[in-house]
């Protein structure tokens, strides 16, 4: 049986607001430019996933490339200005709702679990916005409440640079994900604000040290919405086997990342790289949090994808390669159950 696929990442709203030149397209027409658009969407079996507003470096500024291979440390880019930040938030969350409005119905922003159950039902995407770094909330969280009034479900404290809540994990390979202190006494409120309110709070760009004090905080579900296992590729960006035992015992959830990087046991930026080693991180994962805590956090439109799935439309050729070691019901929770389960038990209903 084919089931509808939940992604827990995608960068597909960074990419149509401010493409690179040469690289403009359209979400409702299918393109070989990117990852995901809607027609690819429905070839590949998406039902729903994460739609990440992630604040670019403004144009004055760029962040040099990850080298493709052997050791290496980024260094963090600088924090962002707030004005700056808010400006692309609004501009990319506005973005989603017009999508919404030109889908004539093929697209919806969820905003409760029963809409997203219902959206996997009846064959409209799904769509969550999620921030990728809390850059466009104000310290004081006076903004936090506006945005979830909007339609914000799911926030991600830092992604990888440090800002007012917290320090973003360096893209660091082969390494810890053990590189700075953890969250500021403004992020630990944020933390409490979004269990107040209903946001899922997202792990995957935290260091380690931000990662347990979130543990130590929230009353949800720990979540990293895009990560891999740390044993099988010791980047940064990965979780240790004791952060994945506590992501178990919170009944939290782990997405695939599709991002060669954080897969390979090389660490390389190789697209070449096989089903097998994404089977082998699932499995993994499996073994460490339990069936129902796994599932997928592409990064399409953000990261380079192995060549065998290529683009969203791919997604299937995962699912044939989990079928060779999990039976109908495990590739169910896999491929959308386990976020819908998580989803639940953050927001309720």
């Amino acid at each position: 049986m084919h089931w509808p696929i939940f992604d827990g990442h995608n960068d597909v709203l960074a990419e149509l607001y401010r493409p690179q030149p040469g690289r403009e397209r359209s979400f409702f027409t299918q393109s070989n430019v990117g990852h995901l658009d809607l027609p690819r969407a429905r070839a590949g079996g998406l039902g729903g996933g994460f739609f990440a507003v992630y604040i670019t470096n403004p144009p004055t500024e760029t962040t040099p490339d990850r080298p493709p291979e052997g050791a290496y440390c980024m260094p963090l880019p600088a924090p962002l200005d707030l004005a700056y930040s808010q400006q692309m938030a609004l501009g990319m969350s506005g973005l989603l709702f017009r999508l919404e409005t030109e889908s004539q119905g093929a697209l919806k922003v969820v905003r409760q679990a029963s809409e997203l159950r219902t959206c996997l039902e009846q064959g409209v995407l799904a769509a969550i916005l999620h921030f990728e770094g809390a850059e466009a909330i104000d310290p004081g969280l006076e903004a936090l409440d506006l945005f979830y009034q909007a339609g914000l479900r799911s926030l991600g404290p830092v992604w990888s640079r440090p800002n007012a809540f917290g320090h973003g994990v360096p893209f660091a390979y082969p390494h810890s994900p053990a590189t700075g202190p953890g969250l500021t006494v403004a992020g630990q409120d944020l933390i409490r604000a979004c269990n107040r309110l209903g946001i899922m709070i997202d792990l995957s760009h935290l260091n380690e040290a931000g990662f347990w004090d979130v543990a130590r905080i929230s009353t949800a579900p720990l979540v990293a919405t895009h990560s891999n296992a740390h044993a099988l590729c010791p980047s940064s960006r990965n979780l240790t086997d004791k952060q994945l035992a506590a992501i178990r015992e919170s009944d939290g959830m782990v997405g695939l990342n599709f991002a060669v990087s954080f897969l390979r046991p090389d660490g390389r930026n190789d697209t070449a790289t096989p089903l097998s080693i994404m089977v082998d991180h699932v499995r993994y994962l499996v073994e460490h949090v339990g069936i129902d805590r796994v599932g997928f956090g592409s990064d399409f439109d953000g990261a380079s994808i192995p060549e065998e799935i290529g683009d969203v439309a791919g997604l299937p050729h995962l699912m044939a390669a989990l079928a060779e070691h999990f039976g109908p019901e495990d590739l169910r929770k896999l491929a959308y159950a386990n976020w819908v389960r998580v989803l639940e038990q953050t927001w309720g209903g």
